[in-house]
């Protein structure tokens, strides 16, 4: 049994200026997880955004665990808020922002799993 905690997790400021951490990634893991996804935990404080970038290749899903934000994909915009998810297709330029007074956080699964070489910041 493979059980991971935020408590313990190490954050790291990621290309798109997002704090995040690595929850779960198959290539990472001691164990060899059956799994074609990661799943990371991100925070932005109020008042951030992460930078516009895209997964070149790769389907993203953001799902809001608390806060509020405000969600850009491509050429459409709308407010977000806990317990929704949010499909993001591959190759779109995409970015979010707290609106919110409290962190905004959010859990990130990429599809195949997240990978340096298919990111990229847009601006």
């Amino acid at each position: 049994m493979i059980i991971k905690t935020t408590d313990n997790c190490k954050y790291f400021n990621a290309l798109d200026e997002t704090l995040i951490c690595e929850l779960l990634h198959p290539k990472r893991e001691e164990n060899d997880l059956k799994m074609n996804f990661s799943i990371a935990h991100a925070i932005l404080k109020p008042g951030e955004s992460s930078l516009p970038h895209r997964m070149k290749s790769s389907v993203e899903i953001y799902f809001i665990l608390e806060g509020k934000g405000f969600m850009h994909i491509e050429n459409e915009s709308k407010e977000v808020i806990p317990n929704q998810a949010i499909y993001i297709p591959p190759g779109s330029v995409q970015w979010i922002e707290n609106i919110g007074d409290t962190d905004l956080k959010f859990l990130c699964m990429v599809n195949p799993p997240w990978n340096a070489g298919d990111e990229e910041l847009t601006k």
